[in-house]
């Protein structure tokens, strides 16, 4: 259960309301409302607004009590939470911030928020889900070119052909790599003409795979 969720359980059978009233004041569903008291489903901005009218709370405020005796003062403190970050922490199980990465993965040049669903991102495990920035134009002809932004996972294993952030001969890359067997794998390339090369796999550290280029309107 959220924090958010236990505030408005608490508040809501303070004033004696029953799951269907309270619901049946913001417009929504008992089954809504029993879904937040649970921690199940987030309210947006708007409706925190409205369940703090109806619950007759400050706008903009919860409550959230904590038991610590003042120090000559027996008595239970009162600690104001603003609402965003009660809102914050409850986003914090579905919302999850991404790292943007260079190549090198040693720095993040921004975050992106994507949705946890079934504790997986975009289908992936939430772990591994990285973004890379595009750093040349050795991929153009596969679409991908300098600045876009790719959603990638980590992974060290090539289970099947695809575009790969690699390590080869101490440089960072993006390549399409086929495994043609024998411990051998090629590394394809495409800025206007195809390049294609034969190594080993030994040779090559897998960093990621990427999934899709990100287009932004």
């Amino acid at each position: 259960m959220s924090r958010m969720g236990l505030e408005i359980s608490r508040l809501r059978k303070e004033l004696g309301m029953t799951h269907k009233q309270l619901a049946k004041s913001l417009g929504v569903t008992e089954g809504f409302i029993i879904e937040v008291e649970a921690g199940r489903r987030v309210l947006n901005e708007n409706l925190i607004k409205r369940v703090g009218k109806v619950l007759r709370q400050e706008v903009g405020k919860l409550e959230i009590y904590e038991s610590k005796p003042e120090p000559d003062k027996n008595i239970e403190k009162v600690v104001e939470t603003p609402v965003q970050d009660i809102w914050n922490d409850a986003l914090a199980g579905v919302i999850m911030n991404i790292p943007v990465y260079n190549y090198k993965m040693d720095h993040t040049t921004t975050i992106k928020k994507l949705p946890i669903i079934a504790n997986k991102v975009e289908g992936l495990p939430k772990d591994r889900v990285i973004y890379l920035t595009i750093e040349d134009n050795d991929m153009t002809m596969f679409r991908l070119s300098k600045g876009d932004m790719v959603l990638a996972y980590k992974t060290h294993e090539i289970n099947k052909e695809g575009i790969f952030l690699i390590q080869f001969k101490e440089k960072r890359m993006v390549r399409q790599l086929k495994d043609i067997n024998n411990g051998k794998l090629l590394l394809v390339s495409n800025r206007g003409s195809l390049v294609t090369e034969t190594v080993y796999k030994k040779d090559v550290d897998i960093v990621a795979r990427l999934v899709r280029v990100e287009i932004e309107l």
